[in-house]
């Protein structure tokens, strides 16, 4: 099942409870790599995926993430992460086989020169605010596959990171509860476009 941009976008719910369903990985690295196309500034892509479907693991993120029901119910829960230390390091494959040599050798310079200037931490929000982007492409991906998802915020960052093993740099944005729904969901409750839209 596959569904347009604008009927995922208006039917997407956040759903707390999933059916008993396994997903299979096809679908996985499918909603994985349409999310994967989203823009990011220098093009450096500092978001990483943790795919969480082996049910001990599951059992373990539910309690780092303050027994949200939502990760016990679903069959599967990604992680996503934002890495930049490893971005950086690794700045080469984020640059454009067709780009003009000069121009690889510009990024080469500037991007570790410009981020070289900035603590840890001041990086890892700027990668937090690009990986908010990859975000939006993953729950619009997921429900236009035909699943549904719920985005979560609530959880503890370093028991998930001792969980999976992260690095104390590598940030974590969201999780994402994702299957088929068990539940409808509340329908959309958002603000009119005059209270949120200027035009000058």
């Amino acid at each position: 099942m596959s569904m347009s941009v604008k009927e995922a976008m208006e039917t997407r719910r956040s759903i707390r409870k999933y059916a008993q369903e396994p997903i299979p990985r096809e679908d996985i690295e499918e909603m994985l790599r349409l999310a994967s196309l989203a823009p990011s500034a220098w093009n450096i892509q500092p978001w990483r995926f943790i795919v969480v479907m082996d049910p001990e693991k599951k059992r373990e993120l539910h309690l780092a993430a303050n027994r949200h029901p939502q990760v016990k119910s679903a069959p599967v829960v990604i992680i996503l992460t934002s890495d930049m230390e490893d971005a950086i390091a690794h700045i080469e494959e984020c640059i454009h086989p067709d780009m003009p040599e000069e121009g690889k050798q510009w990024l080469k310079e500037t991007i570790p020169k410009v981020f070289g200037a900035q603590s840890a931490e001041q990086r890892g929000q700027w990668g937090v605010a690009q990986s908010n982007i990859v975000l939006g492409y993953l729950l619009i991906a997921i429900r236009s596959l035909g699943y549904d998802s719920s985005p979560m915020y609530g959880y503890n960052p370093e028991r998930i990171r001792q969980l999976f093993d992260l690095p104390s740099h590598v940030q974590i944005p969201a999780i994402i509860a994702i299957g088929k729904r068990a539940e409808e969901g509340h329908s959309h409750h958002r603000h009119p476009l005059h209270r949120i839209v200027r035009y000058v």
